[in-house]
């Protein structure tokens, strides 16, 4: 029986051929999905087992170990998980290495996707709004528990001292996030310098002198990849900010967390990532049957609706 192929072999086979390229990395991507789809069924297991073992009412000293080893358990898994997610953004950090545009504009993503990036992923901010858009799912579903007095546990159940922190962190993850986006704004306007408008005008004049393959062109294609490779660099940099940042945002969250928590955030995070990739792609998928469609350019006449 073969063994389907994961992400790691996929970086372990870009690490030996020394040049990563796209079509690698987007076969590390899919295989990279599948690994989290399975981990999210691993954590959905875990938070239906804790729920089991918190509600079967019993308190004697045997029980209570196996609530520790099942915390311990929890921990182990965490763990695993954001493993995956560091393991993400090496890849990404090796291939922007050989073409950051590309992972600037990733191909293996939906267009829906595409329009919520932030410079090549989410943003980091979001995970604050992820996580208080799922406490406040659990607490209305959980409201009656609460009121009684009882924990839930899970991230309805959030303490006052949980709570400064994570407001203390979504405050300078904002900060940092803002700053990248300055930072980002400053680099693009380098792309109107004057280096960029003198080169754009001697290109422009050898082409409509017909002199783009003499030597001369040669000369000014060379000027051309001398002059963007700053430009690519500084994107690279700019890259390598924000996934610094979208990954210690995660784990500080996640560090804030309880274990059983962090379970409940990585399982919103997950199905949040997942479904949206998977809409996009269903979407561009009904876009383009249209577009291909005979007399998918939109100009077709609807058909008419019952009355």
């Amino acid at each position: 029986m073969s063994v389907a192929p994961s992400s790691a072999s996929f970086m372990a086979q870009a690490t030996r051929n020394g040049t990563p390229e796209l079509e690698t990395f987007h076969k590390f991507f899919e295989c990279w999905l599948v690994e989290q789809d399975q981990h999210l069924q691993q954590l959905i297991s875990a938070s239906r087992n804790n729920d089991d073992n918190n509600n079967d009412g019993a308190t004697s000293e045997s029980t209570q170990q196996q609530r520790s080893e099942n915390r311990s358990e929890l921990r182990l898994l965490i763990d695993r998980v954001v493993q995956h997610y560091e393991q993400y953004y090496r890849a990404k950090s090796r291939w922007a290495k050989e073409d950051v545009l590309g992972m600037l504009s990733p191909t293996w993503r939906s267009t829906l996707e595409d329009a919520f990036l932030w410079i090549g992923g989410w943003r980091p901010s979001m995970a604050f709004h992820l996580l208080y858009s799922k406490s406040g799912l659990q607490l209305e579903a959980k409201l009656a528990e609460l009121i009684r007095g009882l924990s839930t546990g899970d991230l309805a159940d959030l303490s006052p001292s949980q709570l400064i922190q994570v407001d203390e962190l979504q405050k300078s993850t904002i900060k940092e996030e803002k700053e990248i986006t300055e930072k980002l704004a400053k680099h693009q306007e380098t792309v109107a310098d004057s280096s960029m408008v003198e080169l754009s005008h001697v290109v422009s004049e050898l082409l409509r002198s017909g002199s783009s393959g003499s030597a001369a062109g040669d000369e000014a294609d060379e000027r051309v990849e001398s002059t963007l490779a700053p430009k690519e660099e500084g994107l690279e940099d700019l890259l390598h900010m924000a996934d610094d940042l979208r990954l210690r945002t995660l784990k500080g969250v996640v560090d804030i967390l309880t274990p059983i928590q962090a379970v409940h955030f990585l399982i919103a995070a997950a199905e949040l990532h997942l479904r949206l990739h998977e809409w996009g792609k269903k979407k561009d998928a009904m876009n383009n049957r249209y577009h291909h469609a005979p007399g998918g350019d939109g100009s077709t006449t609807q058909p008419n609706l019952p009355s």
